[in-house]
C-alpha cells in the first residue's frame, strides 16, 4: 500500500478490499465491522454462510459493502477457493486478516501429539499459506497489500498449560517478520498484533472464573483490566491503512503491560 497523500485521511480503507479468517464472532466480526467502517469492501470468512447474516446486515446499515465466503482454514483448499471467490464478487484483496486460531490447554507434559498438530495447523500452517496465496495474488494485480496477523501474548510470553498455542503464535510472530522481508519488494506489508485476554465469547468461559479473572488482570501489569475487542481492532485498521505505510515486520503487542512487565 502506498505511502498517505496529502488530501486524504491517514486511515481511509476507501477503495480497498479485505478478507477477515474467522469473522462470525468475537474479535473477527468486530475487526471486519471497523475495516467497513474505515471504508474497505470487506468479505467474512466463517464456516457457514448463515453465520454471517446479522454483522452482514450490520454492515449495510451502516452504508457498507461486504459479503460472506465459506472458509475453514485448516482446510487449504477451501481457504483458497475462498479468497479467490472474495476477490470475484469485491475485486483484488489487497488486506489479509488472519484471525482465525485458537487453542487447546494442558500441561506441557499431557499435550498429545493430535492436539498439538490441531493447533499448529489452526495457528500457524493455516496463517502461511493463505497469507502466500493472498500475496501471490497481491503480487499479480501490482497494487501491493496489507496482511495482519492476530497473533498473542502467549506468542511473547510463556503461557503455563498453553505450551503448544504459545509454540503456534511464536511461530507466526516470527513468519510476520520473514514474510515482511521477502515481500516488501512485491509492496507488500506484514505486520501482527499479539492481544492480551479480551472480552469475548471465546475467552467468557475462563474469565467468568472469579479466581483467573483476578489473576489475569493482575498480570495486565499497567492497565489491570481486560481488553475490549474495538481495542484490537482499531490497531488492525490502522496497520491495514496509509497511516502505518513505513510499517512492516512488526509485532504490536496489546496487552496492557503484560510484556513489559
Amino acid at each position: 500500500m502506498g505511502t498517505v497523500e496529502a488530501h486524504a485521511s491517514p486511515f481511509d480503507l476507501t477503495g480497498r478490499h479485505a478478507l477477515v479468517t474467522g469473522a462470525a464472532r468475537g474479535l473477527g466480526r468486530q475487526i471486519a465491522l471497523d475495516l467497513a467502517r474505515a471504508g474497505a469492501a470487506v468479505a467474512v470468512g466463517v464456516r457457514e454462510r448463515a453465520s454471517a447474516d446479522r454483522l452482514l446486515e450490520e454492515i449495510a446499515g451502516f452504508g457498507g459493502r461486504a459479503t460472506a465466503v465459506e472458509l475453514d482454514v485448516c482446510d487449504l483448499d477451501r481457504s483458497r477457493s475462498a479468497l479467490d471467490a472474495a476477490a470475484e464478487q469485491l475485486g483484488v484483496i489487497d488486506i489479509l486478516v488472519n484471525n482465525a486460531g485458537g487453542g487447546i490447554g494442558g500441561p506441557a507434559l499431557e499435550v498429545t501429539e493430535e492436539d498439538f498438530d490441531a493447533v499448529w495447523s489452526l495457528n500457524t500452517k493455516s496463517t502461511f499459506f493463505l497469507s502466500q496465496h493472498a500475496a501471490r495474488r497481491m503480487a499479480g494485480g501490482g497494487g501491493g497489500g496489507a496482511i495482519i496477523n492476530i497473533a498473542s501474548q502467549a506468542g511473547l510470553v510463556a503461557l503455563p498449560g498453553e505450551s503448544s498455542y504459545c509454540i503456534a503464535k511464536a511461530a507466526v510472530v516470527h513468519m510476520t517478520r520473514c514474510h515482511a522481508v521477502e515481500w516488501g519488494d512485491l509492496g507488500i506489508r506484514v505486520n501482527a498484533v499479539a492481544p492480551t485476554f479480551i472480552e469475548t465469547d471465546g475467552t467468557a468461559a475462563a474469565l467468568s472464573d472469579a479466581a483467573f479473572r483476578a489473576d489475569t488482570i493482575e498480570r495486565i501489569a499497567a492497565l489491570h483490566r481486560i481488553g475490549l475487542p474495538r481495542e484490537v481492532s482499531g490497531a488492525v485498521v490502522f496497520l491495514a491503512s496509509p497511516a502505518a505505510s513505513l510499517i512492516t515486520g512488526q509485532t504490536l503487542a496489546i496487552d496492557g503491560g503484560w510484556t513489559a512487565r
